[in-house]
């Protein structure tokens, strides 16, 4: 594609800049991307990318930004009852990881301090605070769920396609613990399981909710 002189105008915006390094990501992954793949896509010099987004670390914060604003745009912002926030949150999150596979290990790995995801967080505390919940257990809220949904997504995703690949043979005789409940594990990243574990993580909450935040 040809390039654009440095400095000719080109249309450019931040959004426009971010929706194309998504696109690109999503294409080619995040080992191939760079400032000047991408600026060849868009048609113009890197520096012109740099005069909206200062640098490929910023670039990268960017792109995380706008597939967070597609949970955002996604969930239902009415409740206000904690856990169907939580709940809903996470399946977007989870939908969101699905469409973007490549892009999901950036909001696994670098700290989410955009203005889109410090609302979303400030809404399910907010709403966990106004429940009547400890304070430690709403401040240690985001953390518990959002390190089960990236280590959890993180896991399911580095497969083929993130879907069902069946129970694995387990050796009865070895292992006969694990291959009893092998028939209870299946259904690996569906969405019955992904519901089943938050569950679990939710209801912890809720449990040291009960103890006034004791462990």
């Amino acid at each position: 594609m040809a390039r654009r002189a440095q400095g000719t105008a080109a249309g450019l915006s931040r959004e426009r800049i971010a929706d194309a390094a998504v696109a690109l990501v999503d294409r080619d992954g995040l080992e191939r991307f760079g400032v000047r793949r991408l600026a060849d896509e868009l048609g113009v010099d890197p520096m012109s990318i740099y005069h909206h987004i200062k640098g490929k670390a910023a670039l990268l914060d960017a792109v995380s930004e706008a597939v967070l604003a597609e949970v955002a745009a996604a969930t239902d912002d009415t409740s206000r009852d904690w856990e169907e926030i939580a709940r809903r949150t996470a399946h977007g999150y989870r939908e969101m990881a699905y469409r973007h596979p490549r892009v999901f290990p950036l909001l696994a790995t670098r700290a989410q301090t955009s203005p889109v995801a410090l609302i979303a967080l400030e809404r399910l505390v907010t709403a966990m605070r106004e429940a009547g919940l400890p304070e430690q257990v709403v401040a240690d809220a985001p953390m518990t769920l959002f390190g089960f949904l990236n280590g959890y997504l993180l896991a399911v995703l580095s497969g083929e396609s993130g879907e069902d690949t069946g129970t694995p043979a387990i050796d009865a005789d070895t292992y006969p613990t694990m291959a009893a409940l092998a028939p209870l594990q299946a259904g690996y990243g569906s969405v019955a399981e992904f519901d089943r574990i938050l569950g679990t993580v939710l209801g912890r909450v809720q449990d040291r909710a009960a103890r006034g935040g004791t462990r």
